[in-house]
């Protein structure tokens, strides 16, 4: 089976698996990612970190980014075309409506020096016990993860982590994954 055909099946398969779990579950799952991720020196030792505000079938960031907002400086991805511009997290009365999936997205100063962020959390479709990542098929994250020597850490549900995902030459691996427990 192609590459492709792969990515598309394991995104359908994950898509029904995210169906069957409540909101509340969710939440809670990803409770106990954030606590992880607080654990992790790299997130201990970081001063800017590039965060995600969730979709609603992912690992929910809104508590996570606003509660760290004060004491790190949080950037956020803005969809803008085929490429993500990166903007300061100014709280959630600064967020607008994006142009790529209505994810609310920040209005404010673009942040422009990749290499001054030293860690991006990264959502995802699915990952391996490898570090790979399948994304929405986009390339979205790839292009950032490209520029940057910052820390990478795929955050998921445990469901989400897969012995093994198809990966192309332009997939960028994490540093680390961290999933939910029960």
């Amino acid at each position: 089976m192609c590459v492709m055909v792969e990515k598309k099946e394991i995104r359908k398969y994950v898509r029904e698996l995210k169906k069957q779990i409540s909101r509340e579950e969710k939440l809670k799952m990803s409770d106990t990612i954030w606590e992880e991720v607080e654990r992790d020196e790299c997130f201990k030792k970081a001063r800017t970190i590039l965060a995600y505000w969730s979709m609603d079938d992912e690992v929910f960031t809104h508590e996570f980014v606003c509660k760290w907002a004060d004491r790190k400086i949080l950037l956020l991805p803005c969809v803008n075309g085929d490429e993500l511009d990166i903007r300061y997290f100014e709280g959630k009365e600064q967020l607008c409506p994006g142009e790529g999936y209505a994810i609310p997205e920040p209005v404010g100063k673009l942040f422009e020096d990749l290499g001054q962020i030293d860690l991006i959390l990264v959502p995802g479709v699915a990952f391996d016990l490898s570090g790979n990542r399948l994304g929405r098929g986009k390339g979205y994250y790839d292009k950032i993860l490209k520029q940057t020597k910052a820390y990478k850490v795929g955050v998921c549900f445990d469901f989400q982590l897969l012995d093994k995902v198809p990966t192309e030459e332009h997939d960028v691996k994490m540093d680390r994954v961290i999933k939910s427990r029960k």
